[in-house]
């Protein structure tokens, strides 16, 4: 074959199983110079699909190109490889040969190594979403297809590709903005923080405070402001972070209860601080006009005014883009660190005509005397507190727009922590500064100097002047009485009210780039629905339009109220209510444990952030305790709204890692306790196939498990073909859904087996865990038993059989119209089609459905991916009168039972169970209005007798009757017709040994075990005469019971065949309301004992 190509192309051959393209290693042909070069110099090869096992197929199928030479013994399924030999040909070799170990890990192969585009949430940049390969296209047989249009495992896309790619998502893009940790979080923080308290009201703490205790207040702010960040920080650098803020960082954490409550507080805050902010701008602009005597009207109105015409103005800045939003911060910012600078200038250049107004430049005399506090006017430390900190928040203001941000893992940290630290540092370093140059009383008049005749001790009369008359009230200057006091400092007064204005606009322009943007985060989630109209993005940064209009109207209304002395102090409670939750996530998820719980910000503590939790609670309450009693009921108010609609999200939140291990560590617990009486509980595992085949009998169940014991709807799935084990983990995951959506507190679990009873065995020893484990089995009546094989009775009753052998209480629910109602179309959301009975021959609507749903409550079909078409039938022709009763039937126990009794027939000593069932039943608010009837079996001359003593054990076990009766008349012959009935009943599934040989039918009963032998007949024959009686004496009694709660029949196992029991059963139980039989394992459930 050396000198000599192959014939790649026969025309019966069939194709390999390989197809694939290749990539030379090292050309060193001509063609090598052309536009291909970049991907040929990879050495690649792409496997595309597998065919069929069998020889090559052609040149053109497999992508050879034609100077390959093919060897077939060095192919190799698992290390196949092409190399160049320099010669213009490329030869196939193995993993031996001398070009391998050049070659990239994970090149010959569909595993896939590890990738960071796996991990993402995100599209690709191609467009469509990188996977790495699923187990079945590693794991499946070669006759399926594993693959889907789409680059190789393993490969990487060659230069031309990258640039393409990198060129698509450019323009994909169309230059997004995005912002770095200084311009998008440091900036935004500090101008924030950096509010008109430090130009305003920052002197007016230092008068009551003192330097000392104002020291205090701004550390204490600091604090609470810091350990936030930290845990902002740890949050934010636990995984990728979007858009959202405070929302996103909470409802990520502690899930869609709590984030959604404090998204929705968090952004109807800001849209109101928009108005605050405005306000403050505004009444600074009308002193100012005041002051020159230019109103337009008067000063309410003109506040409005002014007002209006600002949040306009930066309404227009922020629909203008992100971009021209941080153009305008970073020049509000340079105005404002020009007016702290122009106040420390200032500081240092005293000048006699300011002396008057209590400015003197730094002074021992004056520092030592406003060191201490002087509280006046019934301020206290905690009021003037209050006052300050809402100066300390806006430490989120970078946070909130973290979907703008180049990297929110690094800049948030970073950027909010250095703001802390510097806007900290800034106003410690302001407090110091006044209180060191400014005394606290000043008269303003130059002739209030110091004389001989008044005993003077202040500080402003060692400087010669004597403010002594302040005490009196009055004055207009000094730390106490003077806001604008920092005007009178620095070295250009003008420069600290464009500061003062800087602080206000950049603080209102953050809020409403805040708001709108964490709403829209919300909106996105469809938290609360409704709100999803405001989710809608528009433009290259997906600007939040409508929801920047909407905080526009907030903002816009209560400029127009223009009374703000009530709403701020909830506003700022807002704030430290969102710092809490932060604070207490961190708590939350280290408390939890969870393995995802891994940030890579390290400098937190799960005790701190508690505290930090604990501490913004505190400040809620001393800044004002009404407004942090009001924001609390908000919060519970929302909390309990979105806990009750529960949300279709999943976020991996703390709540679900805590709930898990909480349940984790209480069923080890359990299981190192015994079990007790009092604490029984019927715990079922109830044979129901798909969860809504049956409805009647999970409507039952839950009604007496719901809140007490365990269900668990088990399916045997008893299939002729191989098993699909990948279609059985797709469905159990659809049935769950089924079962939370109908609000069955039941879980739901299924096996592949040949038959119901192994099925039925593999469940009853399987499922469970520890103490959780099911003691009771549920099943439904084969109402068909005698239409179907007998085999199937046999494993129908030896099911039973292997339940009591494994210590099982067993109930067995009966309707007469049946239970499965699978068959009738339109029922099938959850039935595979493959085990639907067939239908009779109707004319069909089938509708094919191609849209991949993840909210579809069913697999209609079976299929190995969910992807796959859903099939729905729908049948033009009416329901049959039979299928009608049974969808009427059984949707019974769905709706309120309204008046009626529960008829419990407790014939025989269980344990309890048969009358612990009906107990559980009434305390349900459906079968509330039911009173449940007694009935036994005794003797005719002691009936009085009887029912006394059942009262009394009724009494004992407290459960509540209405009355007893006692049937001394069960062992009374039956009817005629009844015996004849019963007769004509087993007569098919006799034995009759006496009218063949011995031996024949000794091979007959071998071969169909559930025979009747005439002495079997003969020996049961006042038992089965008792079944027949006792089918009169409920006809007779309980005809209108909504419900029948009997004790089951036993037969002894290997004795009475299965064809008798069932002939029982069947007996005991036709023509009557529901009925379930029920027999415990006979171990106390009920006790009288405390």
């Amino acid at each position: 074959m050396s000198g000599q190509k192959p014939s790649l192309k026969s025309g019966g051959s069939p194709q390999s199983r390989f197809q694939v393209d290749t990539v030379t290693e090292a050309a060193t042909t001509p063609a090598s110079t052309d536009a291909s070069k970049p991907e040929e110099s990879k050495g690649r090869f792409r496997v595309v699909g597998f065919l069929d096992a069998g020889a090559l197929g052609s040149a053109m199928d497999i992508g050879l190109p034609p100077d390959v030479f093919h060897e077939p013994d060095t192919a190799r399924s698992d290390s196949v490889s092409l190399h160049s030999t320099g010669t213009g040909h490329t030869h196939i070799s193995d993993s031996h040969s001398n070009t391998y170990y050049m070659r990239t890990f994970g090149h010959n192969t569909i595993d896939a190594v590890p990738n960071i585009d796996f991990y993402r949430q995100t599209a690709a940049p191609f467009g469509e979403k990188w996977g790495r390969p699923s187990l079945s296209e590693l794991h499946d047989e070669l006759d399926k297809d594993p693959f889907e249009d789409g680059l190789a495992n393993g490969e990487e896309p060659s230069a031309a590709e990258e640039a393409a790619a990198a060129l698509a998502a450019k323009n994909a893009k169309g230059g997004t903005i995005k912002f770095g940790w200084v311009k998008g979080v440091l900036i935004r923080c500090m101008l924030n923080i950096w509010g008109v308290m430090l130009f305003i009201r920052m002197t007016w703490i230092v008068g009551h405070a003192g330097i000392g205790l104002t020291i205090a207040i701004i550390l204490m702010a600091t604090v609470v402001t810091t350990i936030t960040g930290l845990s902002t920080s740890a949050i934010a650098t636990n995984g990728f972070v979007r858009g959202g803020g405070a929302y996103y960082l909470i409802s990520r954490s502690l899930g869609p209860e709590f984030g959604g409550s404090i998204g929705l507080i968090f952004a109807f805050a800001n849209a109101v601080a928009v108005a605050m902010y405005v306000v403050g701008f505004a009444e600074t602009v009308v002193e100012m006009l005041n002051d020159v005597d230019a109103l337009m009207t008067d000063e309410l109105n003109d506040i409005r005014i002014v007002g209006t015409l600002t949040v306009i103005l930066l309404l227009g800045i922020s629909v203008a883009g992100m971009e021209w939003e941080a153009k305008a911060q970073i020049v509000l910012l340079v105005i404002l660190l020009a007016a702290i600078v122009n106040y420390f200038i200032g500081s240092f250049m005293s000048m006699e005509s300011k002396d008057p107004k209590g400015f003197f430049g730094y002074n021992s005399a004056i520092l030592f005397e406003n060191f201490g506090p002087d509280f006046r006017d019934e301020e206290t430390f905690f009021s003037v507190f209050a006052i300050f900190f809402p100066a300390a928040t806006g430490i989120l203001a970078g946070a909130n727009i973290s979907g703008d941000l180049t990297d929110p893992q690094s800049a948030i940290p970073k950027g909010t922590l250095l703001a802390i630290l510097i806007t900290g540092v800034t106003y410690i370093a302001v407090a110091i500064s006044a209180g060191s140059c400014i005394v606290r009383d000043a008269t303003g008049d130059q002739n209030d100097t110091v004389s001989d005749t008044v005993n003077c001790t202040d500080a402003a009369c060692t400087l010669g002047y004597d403010f002594s008359i302040c005490k009196e009230g009055g004055c207009q200057y000094g730390l106490m009485n003077d806001f604008q006091v920092m005007s009178l400092v620095s070295g250009f007064g003008p420069l600290i009210s464009a500061g003062i204005f800087s602080a206000t606009l950049s603080s209102a322009l953050a809020s409403l780039v805040s708001a709108p943007k964490v709403f829209q985060a919300l909106c996105k989630d469809n938290i609360y629905p409704g709100l999803g109209v405001f989710a809608k993005g528009y433009g290259k940064n997906n600007e939040p339009l409508r929801g920047y209009v909407l905080t526009f109207c907030i903002g816009l209304a209560f400029i127009l109220i223009a009374e703000l002395n009530i709403i701020a102090p909830i506003i700022s409670n807002f704030f430290l209510a969102s710092y809490a939750l932060i604070n207490f996530s961190v708590f939350h998820a280290s408390l939890a444990n969870s393995p995802g719980w891994r940030p890579s910000f390290k400098y937190y503590n799960m005790w701190v952030s508690l505290a930090g939790a604990v501490l913004c609670v505190v400040v809620m309450f001393v800044i004002n305790w009404w407004a942090a009693l009001v924001t609390l009921l908000i919060v519970l108010a929302l909390y309990i709204y979105v806990s009750y609609h529960k949300p279709d999200v999943n976020w991996g939140s703390s709540t679900q890692a805590l709930i898990y291990n909480q349940a984790l560590t209480h069923c080890m617990n359990l299981t190192g306790v015994e079990d007790h009486v009092k604490n029984f509980r019927p715990q079922c595992l109830v044979m129901t196939g798909y969860p809504n085949s049956r409805p009647a009998m999970i409507q039952l169940v839950n009604s007496f498990t719901k809140n007490v014991g365990l269900m668990v709807c088990a399916h045997v799935r008893t299939v002729t073909r191989r098993p699909n084990l990948k279609e059985l983990s797709q469905e159990h995951v659809r049935c769950q859904r089924w079962l939370n959506k109908k609000r069955i507190k039941a879980f739901y679990t299924h096996v592949f087996a040949d038959n119901l009873r192994h099925g039925a065995q593999f469940l009853m020893q399987a499922v469970g865990l520890g103490r959780l484990k099911p003691n009771t089995l549920v099943m439904g009546f084969k109402n068909n038993w005698s239409d179907g094989d007998m085999r199937d009775v046999e494993i129908y009753i030896n099911t039973i059989h292997d339940a009591f052998d494994l210590q099982f209480g067993v109930a067995i629910l009966r309707l007469q119209d049946g239970l499965d109602i699978s068959h009738i179309p339109g029922q099938d959301e959850l039935v595979s089609s493959h085990e639907k009975p067939p239908v009779e021959s109707k004319e069909m609507v089938v509708t094919v459905n191609l849209s991949k749903d993840p909210e579809s409550d069913c697999p209609s079909k079976n299929t190995s991916n969910q992807s796959s078409p859903l099939i729905t039938i729908e049948t033009k022709s009416p329901l049959s009168l039979t299928d009608q009763r049974l969808l009427e039937t059984s949707q019974q126990f769905k709706k309120k039972q309204g008046k009626g009794t529960i008829d419990v027939w407790w014939l025989f000593d269980d344990g309890g169970l048969t009358l612990l069932i009906p107990f559980l039943l009434t305390n349900r608010s459906k079968w509330g209005d039911c009173r449940i009837r007694v009935f036994i079996g005794g003797k005719i001359n002691r009936i009085d007798h009887d029912r006394r003593a059942m009262a009394t054990l009724l009494s004992r076990f407290r459960i509540d009757f209405s009355d007893i009766h006692v049937l001394g008349d069960i062992n009374t012959k039956p009817k005629k017709h009844s015996k004849l009935s019963f007769k004509e009943l087993i007569e098919p599934y006799r034995l009759k040994e006496d009218d063949m040989e011995q031996e024949v039918a000794e091979r007959l009963k071998a071969q169909e075990p559930w025979r009747i032998t005439d002495n079997e007949l003969e020996l049961y024959r006042a038992k089965s005469n008792r079944q027949i009686r006792l089918n009169e004496l409920l006809k007779e009694h309980s005809s209108m019971a909504k419900l029948i709660v009997m004790s089951m029949p036993l037969a002894r196992k290997g004795t009475v065949s299965s064809a008798l029991y069932m002939c029982w059963l069947e007996t005991l139980s036709k023509e009557l309301p529901p009925l379930l039989l029920v027999r415990g394992n006979h171990q106390s459930v009920l006790t009288f004992y405390s």
